[in-house]
């Protein structure tokens, strides 16, 4: 039986592979901070962004996105640097002709691997989304240079189960939808249906006005009818809805994202499979840290002639 417990030979390895992988990954981010610079400096300027908002708001926030978006890439870059090199002095052979076995070599590189998933896993799920949020509010503050501004047409939405609004349009410059109608079935009955030519988001109320409305009540064979010209209702819907950038999501906790999944999915969102990609590569790319892991021992641990 192979004997698993760590021994000085695992703790070298552990050590090399760790010690060349946040070498790499830190000048990595060094080039990266330095050409994300040299490419927003005139942003920075034209917005007056203070160097404390830049430093401490942006690019606090920016490194450790970018450290674990490149971390896979570059656990398969340390991998074949360190184990190349000592392939290279022959370390391999000398262990393995002390009887080591490859499938017990690949052990202490597993345990390597292994703090790196974990470390990626908590830093994408819980860490990386907080700081998304104040990285975006910087952006949207000082480098953008509009808001979001999208005109949607024939909007559908499931608000709630049984409750579906359309709107013709929206307009995010003036947060009005045009062609309004909200429906409530019951036990798949339509119970009421309340049309507007047009709604709009009151800010100070919370709430929205719809205009020239025609609201329609039914109950069982009994139907009433009644118009207007203004009246206020309560939808679970603002105005935020419709100007959340599609990377927002990345900015989202995993328990923030499972709700968010839940309800998108309810109301028949456009972009469900995005926020599905968006979850499962929180665990995918984790987990290719083991598969690079082992395509890079299997590459570079052997001794080429000419180096």
């Amino acid at each position: 039986m192979t004997d698993l417990r760590l021994k000085i030979l695992d703790y070298y390895i552990i050590k090399k592979f760790l010690g060349t992988f946040f070498y790499s990954i830190t000048l990595i981010m060094v080039i990266s901070v330095v050409f994300d610079v040299s490419e927003k400096i005139d942003d920075f300027i034209e917005t007056n962004a203070p160097l404390k908002a830049i430093i401490v708001d942006y690019y606090f926030n920016f490194i450790p996105y970018f450290a674990v978006l490149f971390s896979s890439l570059f656990t398969f870059i340390a991998v074949i640097f360190f184990t190349s090199r000592m392939a290279s002095q022959t370390e391999f052979i000398a262990m393995l002709s002390n009887g080591i076995s490859f499938r017990r070599i690949l052990w202490p590189y597993f345990i390597s691997a292994l703090i790196i998933t974990i470390l990626t896993y908590f830093l994408y799920d819980f860490v990386i989304p907080n700081a998304n949020k104040h990285r975006f509010a910087f952006e949207e503050r000082y480098i953008h240079n509009s808001p979001v501004n999208f005109n949607y047409r024939n909007l559908h939405r499931q608000l709630e189960p049984g409750i579906y609004v359309y709107m013709e349009s929206f307009n995010n410059y003036s947060n009005t939808g045009y062609r309004f109608s909200i429906e409530k079935f019951d036990s798949g009955q339509l119970v009421s249906k309340l049309m507007g030519e047009y709604i709009r988001w009151d800010s100070i109320k919370g709430k929205w006005n719809v205009q020239n409305y025609y609201n329609r009540k039914i109950n069982g064979f009994h139907e009433s009818i009644t118009k207007g010209n203004s009246i206020d209702t309560t939808l679970k819907l603002t105005p935020t809805d419709f100007r959340r950038r599609q990377n927002a999501v990345e900015a989202m906790d995993y328990f923030e994202l499972r709700d968010f999944i839940t309800d998108q999915k309810m109301q028949g969102a456009e972009n469900f499979e995005y926020l599905l990609v968006e979850k499962y590569k929180r665990v995918a790319v984790p987990f290719s840290t083991f598969i690079l892991t082992l395509i890079g021992v299997a590459l570079s641990s052997r001794k080429t002639r000419g180096g």
